[in-house]
């Protein structure tokens, strides 16, 4: 089950409006159907909206927890962020960082998680914002939640001594939406 957020036409808007100008971009429609622990701080308002395509890397490694045992552990997101009509935006990877085409890099930090509706998917988020750099389309990022997942979770396959380091790509989409303070 698939709970598309706001429009991505709406995005797009955001997008093409602000590209190459200093005003901020008009807040976008909250997105609805969201668990309460990943919903925003109060005083924030959803700004910008974009599909994200690419990769969950996970690699075989020992268990830190359990001497002898053997996971697959997760690494990094590399993705493509996109706008509704298929413009590439920015870029999601480790970090997790997400970086826009015109200058600006946002670090997040896990504030919450809750399972995605399909347990086939890796699980929805909420991040803060723990560090930026540069100006650009995500400077004003506060938080970000992670939604409507399809795909990314650890392989199903073995993952012992004999496979140790093997590095596996699992294909993912989701949605991503960006909160800022309110007013800006």
């Amino acid at each position: 089950m698939t709970t598309r957020i706001a429009s991505l036409a709406t995005a797009a808007a955001v997008i093409a409006a602000t590209a190459g100008c200093a005003t901020a971009p008009p807040a976008i429609p909250a997105p609805q159907d969201v668990p309460a622990a990943l919903r925003a701080p109060a005083g924030q308002e959803p700004y910008i909206q974009v599909h994200a395509s690419g990769v969950q890397v996970y690699e075989c490694a020992a268990k830190a927890d359990a001497p002898g045992g053997w996971a697959w552990q997760f690494r990094s997101p590399e993705a493509t962020l996109t706008d509704a009509a298929g413009k590439t935006v920015g870029r999601h990877f480790a970090g997790p960082s997400w970086a826009s085409t015109d200058g600006a890099t946002i670090v997040g930090q896990l504030s919450a998680s809750a399972p995605a509706p399909d347990k086939g998917d890796i699980p929805w988020l909420l991040l803060s914002i723990k560090s930026r750099d540069g100006q650009g389309l995500l400077a004003q990022t506060a938080s970000v939640q992670r939604l409507d997942t399809e795909g990314g979770v650890a392989p199903s396959s073995a993952c012992g001594a004999g496979n140790a380091r093997q590095v596996e790509r699992v294909g993912y989409t989701a949605t991503y939406v960006f909160w800022r303070a309110k007013g800006l």
